[in-house]
């Protein structure tokens, strides 16, 4: 109502906040179902907990290169669950820290041996040089850790338990693929194609963090980039 006023302009916090203080009974779930995450208390996390499969010290993350820490070359992921209804069902997401680019990976059912199968089928479909590295949570899902970096030829690194936001880009991610995929949905009924297609529409949404270019454009510069690197070498 006032572009050239910034005295007039209002910050995202700040209707935040007046959404979650101040309406009550039918106008605030109505409100609260128009917003992307759609949660029921203002900065509420989700904690990881730590699963029952022992993490050898030299994969935590705080041992990652500066190069994957500071986003400085892509291949790099970030990887997670999507958990169903009744945590009967999940969707594999996986997100590069460098150019945003995200890949989604259905999976059978919730255990170790269908994230290892999962992870593997989507991974693959990427060209080697992008397979670099992959930052997970603790979660038990990831217990076949070991032959998921042999079958990728990717470094695993694991996040500290209770630290989701060591994995800060995945984590953002989840919540906008929340819009597609509402808690409470049986994601077993989700194919391939449907998430290859949501995948689509998050890769060409421009991002702020990328100078508004969208993650696909970001990622063929970088493809680009290899390439000419590549040709120059040889």
């Amino acid at each position: 109502m006032h572009p050239a006023d910034p005295t007039q302009w209002i910050s995202h916090e700040a209707i935040y906040a007046a959404i979650y203080a101040h309406p009550r009974g039918a106008l605030k779930q109505g409100m609260l179902q128009a917003l992307r995450q759609r949660k029921a208390k203002r900065g509420v996390r989700r904690t990881t907990l730590a699963s029952g499969h022992r993490i050898p010290e030299e994969l935590r993350i705080v041992y990652r290169p500066d190069e994957v820490q500071q986003r400085l070359v892509p291949g790099h992921w970030e990887g997670d669950f999507i958990k169903g209804s009744f945590n009967r069902s999940a969707v594999g997401t996986v997100v590069e820290r460098k150019t945003r680019y995200v890949v989604l990976c259905r999976m059978n059912g919730c255990t170790a041996e269908d994230a290892l199968e999962g992870f593997c089928r989507q991974m693959k479909t990427l060209p080697a040089q992008l397979r670099q590295s992959f930052t997970y949570d603790r979660g038990s899902e990831l217990a076949c850790f070991e032959e998921l970096s042999k079958r990728l030829n990717m470094d695993i690194w694991f996040a500290d338990p209770y630290a989701p936001w060591q994995r800060g880009s995945n984590e953002n991610t989840n919540g906008l693929l929340r819009q597609f995929l509402p808690k409470g949905t049986d994601l077993s009924t989700v194919s391939q194609t449907r998430l290859n297609d949501m995948a689509r529409l998050m890769n060409n949404r421009p991002r702020k963090t990328l100078g508004w270019k969208t993650p696909a454009e970001a990622l063929a510069e970088e493809m680009e980039a290899f390439a000419q690197t590549v040709a120059l070498a040889s």
